[in-house]
């Protein structure tokens, strides 16, 4: 009996749940993002580091691996984006303490260094363009894609002074850096991929003609079976 009781309920969260998702489904929109524009990653760990470092890590990522990646000098990632007595080899750590970001925002700040991975850029980027006031919320705001979410909106002061089309660029370069620093290797790995593509067409071509070389002595009956 306990164990049916137990199937039910288990049914009965997942249906609900289901429906839940479902009702604050929000279409997402498309990032466009380029992994493989320098530019654009560079501009997006600029933005990172001013707007989103002092809440969110990046734990999993080294200022000195992200500025070999991303070919930037050595004297400008010290004087422009390291702050205090963080190093070069350091890994990239939000400064704020646990108990100060449970006080201010009821819950410690998420890493980022997977949610790329797990949400997908087109929540990232749909997700930082979705702030709208609401008065009822401790920070005078809430989101359309994350209902009731705790964190300020952080780039306002980014959209007033900036054209749309100019916020729109540098909310997906932020999203094309999480983009990156999910999975850093996708730059070899993409580059990489048009050289194993390539090779493998001309390994078709020569495999092709090879095969009608066996395969003409058949066609003319030639082939002999060996005794």
């Amino acid at each position: 009996m306990k164990k049916i009781q137990t199937i039910t309920c288990c049914l009965f969260f997942l249906f609900t749940t289901s429906n839940i998702l479902a009702a604050s489904k929000v279409e997402l929109d498309n990032a466009n993002t380029d992994i493989g524009d320098k530019q654009s990653l560079k501009n997006g760990f600029e933005l990172f580091t001013g707007y989103c470092l002092s809440c969110h890590s990046i734990k999993f990522s080294r200022y000195s691996t992200i500025a070999n990646d991303l070919d930037i000098d050595d004297n400008y990632l010290k004087n422009n984006l390291l702050f205090g007595d963080r190093k070069v080899g350091d890994t990239i750590k939000s400064p704020m303490l646990e108990k100060y970001a449970n006080k201010w925002f009821g819950l410690n700040p998420p890493d980022l260094s997977l949610i790329a991975r797990s949400n997908g850029v087109d929540y990232i980027y749909t997700y930082l363009k979705s702030f709208y006031k609401d008065d009822s919320r401790p920070f005078g705001v809430n989101n359309k894609v994350l209902i009731g979410s705790s964190m300020p909106d952080v780039l306002s002061e980014l959209r007033l002074s900036q054209s749309e089309k100019e916020f729109d660029k540098n909310v997906r370069d932020i999203t094309n850096f999480l983009d990156y620093v999910g999975e850093p290797a996708k730059i070899i790995r993409t580059k990489i991929g048009y050289y194993v593509l390539g090779f493998l067409f001309v390994l078709l071509i020569f495999s092709y003609l090879l095969k009608k070389e066996y395969w003409k002595d058949v066609k003319y009956g030639k082939w002999r079976q060996k005794k």
